[in-house]
């Protein structure tokens, strides 16, 4: 099969091209009408497939109600916002209850799903800093515990690829060097960590930090902490939720800037409200208010609890509000999270021999098409 379109996203900048797809893998890439197209595109954009490593739930699933119909939902919904990929993540909560989350992810993982592929899970908690914890529960933040861990890494297959945990509490880093010992990327949130304990937790194998800003003491020039590590430590993957709710667009443009282009993350920490109106919810036995701008609030509290953001409308903010450079922008959104998750050989590009995951965009940024692994997924009727 060849698509085609004056604009696709190869080596950093929009060319025309043709791709070739057989097999799930993009096998070639030729000028524009060097052969004829199955499809043209014509002056839509041609991007990487979106890779959302945060995201708990959408469309009425969340991933600790260990569902197994409705993450399928999910995974078949999300293609309409570009996403080809995604790691499921957890919220903190009783161990029973995030074992059997996590062995749904599991098994639906190795089941053929037409739709966003599972690449890994997040586990976001329990080993948090209570005095950070946002939304997450109190009653269930323990302390890091190797063999809690290993408990969860069990249940989940060993499909567990990302961690949240908060580093200061990590006696002697020993959660952080085990989970680099088994390739699972630490990401430093949900902490109080002081710049030093966070410069020594990426010096033991902490790689990345969790929806930078939120979850974490605010950013002092007399107290440079996790926030002023996020912009310090370049090499260190930063999180960002783009709906302009969790963070302003002077400093979301601030840390793309200051971490380049290789290592912002784009988010969407979306909550099983996704995808429904605005009103009143309830989440793990948390009422939940949806406003009218896409927030999800605990209710009756300033504190947020997660987005209702799209990926496309995340690339979009972050290009048109945030105003950040279009290359830092898709990258975020592709070949970053895929270096994380160390899939960077083979995900978040447009070239010979990657997965064939792509999405096509218009100039508002909707959808017109995915494709996960070479098949259409998604097409929109309505242009």
């Amino acid at each position: 099969m060849i698509i085609q379109s004056l604009r696709v996203w190869i080596n950093q900048q929009f060319i025309p091209a043709q791709i070739h797809l057989h097999h799930h893998q993009i096998i070639k890439i030729t000028p524009y009408n060097e052969f004829l197209a199955d499809i043209d595109y014509g002056n839509y954009r041609i991007v990487p497939g979106f890779i959302d490593t945060h995201i708990h739930g959408a469309y009425g699933f969340d991933t600790n109600d260990a569902d197994p119909e409705g993450l399928k939902a999910m995974m078949k919904g999300l293609v309409n916002e570009g996403v080809t990929s995604f790691c499921p993540t957890t919220v903190t909560q009783h161990r029973d209850v995030l074992n059997k989350a996590l062995k749904n992810v599991a098994s639906v993982a190795n089941e053929k799903v037409q739709g966003a592929s599972i690449v890994g899970i997040h586990l976001e908690g329990p080993f948090l800093n209570a005095a950070y914890k946002g939304a997450q529960p109190y009653e269930h933040i323990i302390p890091p515990s190797i063999k809690q861990f290993d408990e969860f890494y069990a249940s989940s297959n060993h499909l567990i690829k990302i961690i949240t945990m908060a580093p200061e509490l990590d006696h002697d880093f020993e959660l952080i060097k085990h989970c680099k010992a088994l390739s699972v990327a630490v990401s430093m949130g949900h902490s109080g960590a002081t710049y030093d304990e966070a410069n020594l937790a990426v010096a033991h194998g902490a790689s990345s930090m969790t929806h930078v800003f939120n979850g974490m003491s605010g950013l002092h020039h007399r107290s440079y902490n996790l926030a002023g590590a996020a912009h310090r430590l370049q090499g260190v993957y930063g999180e960002i939720i783009g709906d302009g709710n969790h963070v302003v667009w002077p400093a979301i443009y601030t840390l793309m800037l200051a971490k380049g282009p290789l290592h912002n993350i784009l988010i969407t920490d979306a909550l099983s409200v996704k995808g429904h109106p605005q009103g009143d919810y309830e989440l793990g036995g948390q009422k939940i208010e949806v406003k009218a701008d896409g927030s999800a609030y605990l209710k009756g509290t300033n504190t947020l609890s997660g987005s209702t953001l799209k990926m496309n409308e995340g690339l979009r903010n972050l290009v048109e509000y945030a105003q950040v450079p279009m290359h830092y922008a898709i990258n975020a959104t592709s070949l970053n999270p895929a270096s994380l998750l160390g899939l960077s050989h083979k995900k978040g590009k447009i070239a010979y021999q990657y997965d064939a995951d792509l999405v096509v965009l218009d100039d508002q940024y909707h959808v017109m098409a995915t494709y996960v692994l070479g098949t259409c997924c998604f097409k929109n009727e309505g242009n």
